[in-house]
């Protein structure tokens, strides 16, 4: 009886969290940690709760781990990555892209400086009696098309969700986020930006970040970070 409260528990908690473990591309979903960077303690399915760490960037560890493969797209492409479990909890779905440095690679590159920029972000939508339903919740899967004038070039592709059922106070939202690594080819001379670090784009108190979705109800929603950039 001693053991099986705290297991019982551990796998409600473990049911409600998720990861972003393969990536989508070209039509096919590729094997878990094969192109999206395995985070250490990824079985834990656990959140980042501290924006000012380096584990914002890529999750814990994984800013100095790469993945066997770089898998090459095309600007004006859809990539994707999927949910495991399902994304259970409230809260925007964005991605951010960083084009790797001359002389690296997407695999041995860290992604550190002002060299991220948002190419997607939703946000809630304001129904009946003001109750809030984001789109990304309840999904296996999310997926961005590339911006066409997307630069060629090997990049770093990260999706984040941060969930906000528990975000009233500092330090409350929870972070979902993988990096992979991509090679985006046929593309065009756009130039991204605005450019943010990670850590760096964010701060506990943002009004995205530290809200309270469930009393009074919001009416509207400031998305953290960047605008994104639409190519």
């Amino acid at each position: 009886m001693k053991v099986s409260l705290p297991l019982a528990a551990l796998a409600a908690t473990a049911h409600a969290h998720y990861t972003f473990p393969a990536l989508i591309a070209n039509g096919a979903t590729g094997a878990e940690w094969s192109a999206v960077r395995q985070w250490t303690g990824f079985q834990s399915n656990g959140p980042v709760t501290d924006v000012s760490s380096l584990s914002i960037r890529c999750n814990v560890g994984a800013s100095t781990k790469s993945a066997p493969q770089t898998v090459s797209v095309a600007a004006g492409s859809t990539v994707g990555f999927t949910a495991k479990a399902d994304i259970s909890h409230p809260g925007p779905m964005l991605f951010y892209m960083a084009k790797v440095p001359a002389g690296q690679t997407a695999a041995t590159w860290d992604g550190s400086g002002e060299v991220w920029f948002k190419i997607y972000q939703d946000g809630p939508n304001f129904g009946p009696k003001r109750a809030l339903t984001w789109p990304s919740q309840g999904a296996t899967s999310q997926s961005v098309k590339l911006p066409a004038s997307l630069p060629s070039g090997e990049y770093l592709i990260r999706a984040e969700h941060i969930a906000l059922h528990s975000a009233s106070s500092s330090g409350g939202a929870q972070f979902y986020i993988s990096c992979g690594q991509i090679n985006v080819t046929g593309g065009g001379a756009g130039t991204p930006g605005p450019l943010v670090a990670f850590p760096g784009a964010y701060k506990a108190t943002d009004p995205g970040i530290m809200i309270n979705i469930y009393y009074l109800v919001p009416t509207t929603y400031t998305q953290p970070g960047p605008a994104v950039w639409k190519g």
